[in-house]
């Protein structure tokens, strides 16, 4: 197949790249800056549609991850670069998709599992599960969020590609022993005996190992009838507190220094984020990928942990 993965120079761009080209496929990543890789690489302005767009045209599959990093604070410059990055990049993918002679059979769109609702009392799938934006135990703040997985999706459903199957992917965090990624930098936090519960440690965690989020991509590549949002996680989200005390145990480490709401809005501030996201209770669970017949090999965390705490060890061997 020819892949193309716009904005895929990210963490999950490469799990995704390094995964296809291993099996044979053809992978072209647009990218505002290409840098070498084993892969080709294209540039776009991820706005309008220029020569990039003859990539589009004859390949078989669309994976657009584009979408600046949320990991910023929200003043009104990085709200608007959030906002405007993932809905002008979607929309460009859409009109060189409408536009192709020959447009890819399957389109599969960049969504968030931060969609879904503030909650602790039942997970939530595509069918059943609540959107956020009304819940009373959120704070306003964390609005923002709702508004651009909201938009990012409309951007998506508006094109009009008759041609091309469109999947919105609304993804937990991918977890690879990757440097710089989020599991990278959780087990850092484990590493130097900070690796306790954030703020109560109720809060669900929702995450999905990238062997099977690479998996599950394949999986929907190839099932014509899934259509619409699919939630991409593990089976089982876990309450921080517990989380954590996983990790800590896959690497050997008993004990890890909590952080209350307090020091993580002062650390959030330093660090120049948000404590959204770490606090946000995230309990999503892939009820359309189940019903489907996808197996999961990383159902659980506990067996997901010490898979990854293997591969960083052996990632960078002393």
């Amino acid at each position: 197949m020819k892949i193309v993965i716009p904005g895929g120079s990210g963490q999950v761009g490469a799990v995704l790249a390094r995964a296809f080209v291993a099996d044979g496929h053809e992978v072209v990543v647009l990218s505002r800056n290409p840098v070498k890789a084993p892969w080709r690489m294209v540039q776009w302005d991820a706005e309008t549609v220029g020569a990039w767009s003859a990539e589009v045209g004859g390949a078989d599959v669309v994976i657009n991850l584009a979408g600046r990093s949320v990991n910023c604070r929200y003043n009104a410059k990085n709200r608007r670069l959030i906002l405007d990055s993932r809905v002008h990049s979607t929309r460009a993918v859409g009109k060189a998709i409408a536009q192709a002679a020959r447009p890819p059979r399957v389109w599969l769109q960049a969504s968030t599992a931060t969609i879904y609702a503030h909650r602790f009392d039942a997970p939530n799938d595509e069918a059943t599960g609540v959107l956020g934006g009304s819940e009373a135990s959120a704070p306003e703040k964390w609005q923002f969020s709702i508004d651009v997985a909201k938009a990012w999706e409309q951007a998506a459903l508006e094109a009009v590609v008759p041609r091309t199957r469109l999947l919105l992917l609304r993804s937990a965090m991918t977890m690879s022993p990757d440097r710089g990624g989020i599991f990278d930098v959780l087990l850092g936090l484990v590493r130097k005996g900070l690796g306790g519960k954030s703020g109560n440690g109720r809060q669900y965690v929702s995450w999905i190992h990238d062997q099977d989020f690479i998996r599950a991509i394949y999986w929907l590549i190839d099932h014509e009838e899934f259509h619409g949002p699919v939630n991409l996680a593990s089976p089982n989200p876990v309450p921080n507190a517990e989380f954590m005390r996983s990790l800590r145990a896959a690497w050997g480490i008993r004990l890890g220094l909590p952080a209350a709401k307090w020091m993580l809005a002062l650390g959030a501030f330093f660090l120049r984020t948000e404590t959204e996201l770490v606090l946000k209770s995230r309990r999503v669970v892939p009820g359309r990928l189940l019903q489907s017949g996808f197996e999961f090999r990383f159902s659980t965390w506990a067996q997901a942990a010490a898979d990854l705490c293997r591969r960083w060890r052996e990632l960078r061997p002393t």
